[in-house]
């Protein structure tokens, strides 16, 4: 499916899947099968040019499922939708893959294809940098931790804790940045307590696939370590 399917605007969603039977040869049987399967049965008699951009993303698909394919290739499928939408397809996706069919999606809105794809291809000027399963790729990289003490006056005495543990640290708006996973986390919490130092927050972050990707295509393949260099949507514990 292209990124901007195109159908006649005056035929209802219904008509627009029989003429492309008709041309394909696909008997119709299918379509109200795949009305049904992208949820567009109760709006198949009303006119293309009524439905939202949701809904005509939704029927691109309903189109590409047309022949039962076995591979199904997408490119930028949830362009333009609002966040509903795009919810929508997410579960679409899903559903399809549990049936069988392999999707293929090219898109540039990372944060989408890091919760709906299992395995990656990574191009960076027509050469392909990385290629398998996503968490192989986030696994390239590390998190970070974030300590904020309670009294910024034990900030250094914090930063030479870290430091006495192997971290590499580097201090931001109140808080001690190190390079770090959870067991490092759960070092730094007894070190700081066993010296009376009391930590309002303990994070460790982890890099965005948007994060991940910029890291590999800038830097010859190979992610970045330096942890000024990144940014994060989201904490976890």
């Amino acid at each position: 499916m292209i990124e901007s399917p195109a159908f006649y605007p005056a035929l209802s969603g219904e008509r627009n899947l029989e003429v492309l039977a008709r041309l394909g040869g696909i008997p119709y049987v299918n379509i109200d099968r795949a009305l049904r399967r992208v949820g567009l049965a109760e709006r198949a008699s009303d006119p293309f040019r009524s439905y939202s951009l949701g809904m005509k993303q939704r029927l691109g698909i309903a189109a590409a499922l047309l022949p039962t394919p076995d591979l199904l290739i997408l490119d930028e499928p949830t362009n333009g939708l609002d966040p509903a939408g795009i919810a929508e397809m997410r579960v679409l996706f899903r559903s399809l893959a549990d049936e069988g069919i392999t999707i293929f999606v090219s898109s540039h809105l990372l944060s989408e294809i890091a919760q709906i794809c299992k395995h990656l291809v990574v191009i960076s000027s027509g050469r392909v940098v990385f290629q398998g399963h996503i968490g192989d790729l986030m696994n390239r990289t590390q998190p970070l931790l974030r300590a904020t003490p309670e009294l910024l006056g034990q900030l250094g005495s914090l930063e030479q804790l870290a430091r006495g543990l192997g971290m590499v640290t580097q201090l931001e708006h109140g808080s001690l940045v190190a390079h770090g996973d959870s067991r490092k986390a759960a070092r730094l919490f007894r070190a700081a307590a066993q010296a009376d130092i009391t930590l309002i927050q303990l994070d460790v972050l982890w890099p965005s696939l948007e994060d991940t990707f910029l890291a590999l295509t800038s830097d010859g393949g190979t992610p970045t370590s330096d942890p000024e260099a990144w940014t994060f949507e989201g904490t976890h514990a």
